[in-house]
Formats: structure tokens, C-alpha cells, sequence
């Protein structure tokens, strides 16, 4: 693997500017082998008692007095302004999986970006954490061992098919698009299997649904037979 900003063998916890539950990233980040912020991120990993190991981005949002204080050689500024700092982000990690807070919750226009990112970069096993919801791009194949009754959405980031056992509306043979149909406000009905076509196809959940999400990609392929 290609020599990255930051390269560890363990989750990464990745923080971006917007609103975030400060309890919740704490948790991560005393698990997490490393804490990267995207940019202006730092601002709300230091006001919660955390210097992060790495700050990557374009820094036209980090505050000079928060840059002052954090230690020397962390700062990696890119100053190409063709990619958001969540891009610049994942470009430049290499980890078994990454934990977004601080991408859901805030500035709309910043969520979509975060989300149309997971599909650029696919090879990326990235979970967006908001204080209602986890998102992240689905993999070729997925097992969920979720409850029956709990909420799971499928939004199409482009044209997708794929199919599934345990949903209340099965998907199979359906053509999804963000301007045709798409899955929001599914329900499980037993052990959940999907499987995509393409990389496409973002999955919400309930923030509840983590521990089981994080666990249920770990087993999940991580490539894709070609990019459709």
C-alpha cells in the first residue's frame, strides 16, 4: 500500500467541522489507533480535550489560535481546491476503517459532498456517524444481523440494481436512481443480506446500529469485481 499522511493498522476516527456529539467521539477516539481532522475539524477535536495525530486539508477553516496550538509537524496543508477536505482525507489514509463524525448533522450542501465522496472512493471502508444515523457506501455484499422492525434506507448515488433478503420491500430487480426510485424507509424483517451491482448505493441505519455495522463490514468484501 502506497505511504500515506496517516497509515495504521486500526480504525482512524476522521472529524469534520460539523455538528458533532462530543461524548460519542470521545469513546471512538480513546479506541481508535489514530484521530485525523479534516480541516476546521481540529477546532472541535480540541474542544473536547483531544489533539488529533494529523490535520489534513486546505485549512482556509482551521482558526489561527486553534493552529497555534497544536504540535508542531501535524498540520498538512493541500491546497488544491478541486476535492473537499473529506476527500483530501480519505486520499491520504490508509486504514482497515475510518469513522466520520462531524460529516452528518450540519451545513446540507456539506453532507451531500460527504456522501458523493464514499462513492469516489470506494476502496475506502469509511461509516459517517451523525446523532441519528451512520451512513456508508455499500459493499458488493453485506450481512446485517439487525432486529426486525428497525429502519434501514438504501439512497442511490447514481444508477444501481442489487438484491436482498430480510426487508419489508425486497429491492430485487428494481432499477434505483436518485431522479427514478430509491429505498429510503425500508424495515427489516429478519437478518438482513444485500448484495449491489455497483459501488452506489449509500446504507443508512440507526446511530444504534453501529457496533453491528462495523462488525458486519469487517466480514464484507472490500473490492468490487470492476468499477461499474
Amino acid at each position: 500500500m502506497k505511504k500515506r499522511i496517516v497509515q495504521v493498522p486500526g480504525t482512524v476516527v476522521l472529524v469534520g467541522g460539523g455538528a458533532c456529539d462530543g461524548n460519542a467521539l470521545r469513546e471512538a477516539a480513546q479506541l481508535a489507533a489514530a484521530v485525523v481532522a479534516a480541516d476546521g475539524g481540529a477546532t472541535c477535536l480540541i474542544r473536547n480535550g483531544i489533539v488529533p495525530d494529523a490535520v489534513i486539508g486546505d485549512m482556509d477553516s482551521l482558526p489561527p489560535e486553534v493552529r497555534v496550538a497544536l504540535p508542531p509537524g501535524i498540520v498538512h496543508a493541500i491546497a488544491e481546491q478541486d476535492s473537499t477536505d473529506f476527500d483530501k482525507c480519505l486520499r491520504h489514509i490508509a486504514a482497515p476503517e475510518i469513522l466520520g463524525f462531524g460529516f452528518l448533522g450540519g451545513r446540507l450542501d456539506h453532507e451531500l459532498a460527504a456522501m458523493t465522496v464514499l462513492a469516489l472512493r470506494p476502496e475506502q471502508r469509511c461509516i459517517l456517524v451523525g446523532a441519528e444515523d451512520v451512513v456508508v457506501l455499500c459493499p458488493p455484499t453485506l450481512g446485517l444481523p439487525l432486529e426486525a422492525g428497525t429502519r434501514l434506507s438504501l439512497w442511490p448515488l447514481g444508477p444501481v440494481g442489487g438484491t436482498s433478503a430480510g426487508l419489508k420491500w425486497p429491492i430485487d430487480g428494481l432499477g434505483f436512481a436518485p431522479d427514478g426510485t430509491i429505498g429510503t424507509s425500508n424495515e427489516v424483517t429478519g437478518p438482513v443480506r444485500l448484495t449491489m451491482a455497483a459501488p452506489r448505493m449509500l446504507l443508512i441505519l440507526p446511530v444504534a446500529c453501529l457496533p453491528v455495522l462495523r462488525s458486519a463490514l469487517a466480514a464484507a468484501p472490500r473490492t468490487w469485481p470492476s468499477r461499474a
